[in-house]
């Protein structure tokens, strides 16, 4: 005997009304048979059994109120399967099975912000402890379906268990949800001509990215800025204090060297390294991970040519570049082979336009493109 309780509707529900009962006390059920009709602030759902086996005891009548959780139903488990579980073979019982058929063509209704689901795919979800969120769906506008329900549960059953982020990948995913949902981003790409420098494949890469985001920032100051969207202010900045991502295996990193514009190359190499080794010893100093006021991503060092990056507020923007390749192109009406550094720059297209992303962009496409 196992008591079946309401199942968590969506849309934040806590109650619904029932409307009426589709069975009677002694009725033998199989597994999403209609139990009950219950009428929600959104709209009147049917809730499926969970199970198969005989009506014991139904709580309620029509027209009650009943709470999320609250009991519905006491349900007699058959003794033999019913073949109608959620994950397996449901083709062993043709009533299950065209009740499955038949729910899959109801009204798709939004499970929450984010999935659609009919409530029996909801209940049955609730069943198996599986969060809808995670879960793709196949039908029509994405809705999850009983078939995708199915799929996630057995990829779930061979997975590892859930584990909850910490340290430095907890803070990444906290800082990229709230960047997600404060920023408008737009991205531009294009690419520099690299093979004039001297040294080539010996190039310091990284100090001439820096020297490439001064010379943005030069040419359009509004990249190097502080938005605030709740109240339409900015605050450009005098000072480049670039923030670098530094990828790790704990997470990344994103450490700032403060005054970029106003150092040299050999100082540049030089707080390079030194914040290389503080994100090794993880000794960097908390101040050092705040205050960037644009950042740079080489993530041609990994692999890419071209990226929508994620902007950090109250950050403007991104500036990243790909991997260095040798293509051929087109020059003075010639075909030759030269070394292509891809390059992104991704930002809020609230504080900046179109036009001074292209400003920014071109100014580091021609410092890149120098010689020396």
């Amino acid at each position: 005997m196992s008591t079946f309780n309401l199942p968590d509707l969506g849309e934040g529900l806590q109650d619904a009304e029932i409307v009426a009962w589709h069975v009677s006390v002694n009725d033998n059920v199989v597994t999403d048979q209609p139990l009950v009709s219950v009428e929600t602030d959104k709209a009147v759902v049917e809730v499926p059994a969970p199970h198969s086996g005989r009506i014991a005891r139904l709580y309620g009548e029509a027209g009650q109120r009943i709470g999320v959780d609250a009991p519905l139903a006491d349900i007699e488990e058959n003794k033999h399967s019913d073949g109608g579980a959620v994950v397996g073979d449901i083709s062993d019982n043709d009533t299950a099975a065209e009740a499955l058929n038949a729910e899959e063509t109801d009204t798709i209704r939004t499970a929450t912000g984010r999935v659609k689901a009919t409530p029996a795919v909801r209940a049955a979800a609730h069943k198996l402890g599986i969060d809808l969120a995670i879960v793709e769906g196949s039908g029509a506008d994405g809705a999850i379906s009983r078939k995708d329900l199915e799929r996630a549960a057995k990829v779930l059953a061979v997975a590892a268990p859930a584990e909850p982020l910490s340290g430095v990948r907890r803070a990444m995913a906290e800082k990229m949800s709230r960047a997600h949902g404060e920023a408008v981003p737009a991205s531009i790409h294009d690419d520099a001509d690299v093979d004039d420098w001297v040294g080539k494949s010996g190039a310091d890469v990284m100090v001439r990215l820096i020297r490439a985001v001064v010379a943005g920032c030069q040419a359009a100051p509004t990249l190097n800025a502080w938005f605030d969207g709740a109240k339409l202010e900015r605050r450009l900045h005098k000072s480049v204090d670039l923030g670098i991502a530094v990828n790790t295996d704990e997470g990344l990193f994103v450490p700032t060297m403060r005054g970029v514009d106003k150092r040299s190359a050999t100082e540049l190499r030089e707080g390079l390294e030194r914040m290389k080794a503080d994100v090794v010893k993880r000794t960097i100093p908390p101040e050092e991970l705040r205050g960037q006021t644009i950042t740079l991503s080489n993530f041609g060092t990994i692999v890419g040519k071209h990226a929508e990056m994620v902007v950090m507020s109250p950050q403007v923007a991104i500036f990243g570049a790909g991997v260095i390749s040798e293509q051929v192109v087109a020059i003075a009406g010639k075909a030759m082979v030269r070394r292509i550094m891809p390059l992104s720059l991704t930002f809020d297209h609230r504080a900046a336009t179109g036009g001074e992303a292209g400003a920014f962009l071109q100014a580091a496409i021609i410092d890149l493109e120098k010689p020396d």
